[in-house]
């Protein structure tokens, strides 16, 4: 299940074997400020061309819900039913009423914090599938996909409820991501899709009786290292989880497009016997190229918890740095046609291409044309060619990727 915060990590998603996305739309869901977001006008597009790739679609409403937001929420879900959005992801009671009345797929939020079989039998009432809190073991959701099977706890659609849990991305250090802390702070909360992150900042902690500086193995101690699973999925499968979610909805579509398909290879090899260290060691090293705090396994496998972030921003090994934009595609040849706005690209270069309809796409350069004349390097100003295996658009971006220490301050 993959993150999609606007049309270009949309499709890098649907590129990359994604089998699901979730969206938020407008102010209401829990990345309100974190990504672009759609609009209801873009609920027809995203459904069109999810379908066309076989690919559900899950539209996020799970922020608290206040009275004046009431006529929204209805708008919201009567144009996803009638665009055929396939469900909504909630939290809030009022949204699961209004769903239910409309006969629409729920999906339980993480934010409702489920950690027992009880609370499972309850919302069955309301959902098919239903997102663990993020703070149970393995053991513990593996308990409660077994007590589903032997009581034969269903859904509205008449089938076993499916359990889902996140696999890779941010953690945050509040529980099941309930924190006031950017409220209180910013007067912007993070429970209406606000947060200001003010965990992943560094912090002097002091004991107010004695002035005494509290000296700190770690300076950033709410902030948690990003989850990663990759390396014990067949863990996760063996614990009868059904859904395996991503996050990063303010993602760059390059990061959707790494991560989704080094877990859709994982899962794969999981189902053809495949799966090993090897392979592990490949896609770890895969993921540490885009925007990663570094990883740890969460609460699931049950060890010491509070791994910490050494630092702000992100580890990755691999940062883009912007060259220009699309001018214009020869279909018959396959050419792209790009005009040079920043910085040197060479011959051997690893280039991505991002865009609205393009998703996240990348290669080596191998030969290219600068001003019609076949050359080995292009500066600022150039116009150039090179052959590429799908369609460019004015709207697309051309970026060269670089080491991180490459990339001057």
């Amino acid at each position: 299940m993959a993150p999609a915060g606007n049309f270009e990590s949309m499709q890098a998603a649907l590129d990359n074997g994604a089998d699901s996305i979730y969206f938020g739309v407008e102010q209401l869901n829990m990345r309100a400020r974190a990504s672009i977001n759609f609009t209801l006008d873009d609920l027809e597009e995203i459904s069109s061309r999810c379908k066309a790739k076989n690919v559900r679609t899950y539209l996020t409403l799970n922020t608290i819900i206040y009275d004046h937001d009431l006529s929204i929420i209805k708008t919201l879900l009567k144009r996803a039913k009638e665009t055929g959005i396939t469900a909504v992801i909630a939290m809030d009671q009022a949204v699961l009423m209004a769903a239910k009345e409309m006969g629409m797929e729920i999906h339980i939020s993480t934010q409702i914090n489920i950690t027992n079989i009880e609370t499972v039998r309850f919302y069955a009432m309301f959902a098919d599938t239903m997102v663990m809190s993020r703070e149970l073991s393995l053991q513990q959701v593996k308990k409660i996909t077994q007590q589903i099977e032997k009581d034969q706890i269903k859904g509205p659609k008449g089938e076993l409820v499916e359990i889902e849990i996140f696999g890779h991305g941010a953690l945050c250090m509040a529980v099941s991501g309930k924190c006031y802390m950017s409220l209180h702070n910013h007067n912007s909360s993070a429970n209406r899709g606000a947060c200001k992150q003010n965990c992943r900042k560094k912090y002097t902690v002091i004991d107010q009786e004695t002035g005494v500086v509290m000296e700190l193995d770690n300076e950033y101690i709410m902030s948690p290292k990003d989850l990663c699973t990759i390396d014990f999925l067949d863990q996760i499968s063996d614990a009868g989880v059904k859904v395996l979610k991503i996050e990063g909805r303010g993602r760059a579509p390059e990061y959707v497009a790494k991560v989704i398909k080094c877990y859709r290879d994982a899962i794969d090899s999981i189902a053809d016997g495949t799966y090993d260290k090897a392979k592990v060691i490949e896609w770890m090293l895969e993921l540490e190229k885009v925007y990663n705090r570094g990883f740890w396994s969460g609460y699931y496998l049950g060890q010491q918890l509070g791994e910490w972030s050494k630092g702000s921003g992100s580890h990755a090994t691999q940062k883009k740095v912007y060259l220009g934009k699309g001018e214009h595609y020869f279909p018959k040849p396959k050419i792209g046609q790009f005009k040079i706005e920043a910085y040197d690209l060479s011959i051997g270069d690893t280039i991505l291409v991002t865009g609205p309809t393009t998703g996240a796409k990348e290669m080596v350069l191998k030969e290219m044309l600068v001003d019609d004349l076949k050359k080995d390097k292009a500066t600022k100003g150039d116009s150039i060619t090179f052959p590429v295996d799908f369609r460019i658009r004015v709207s697309d971006k051309l970026y060269k990727i670089v080491k991180n220490e490459e990339i001057q301050a």
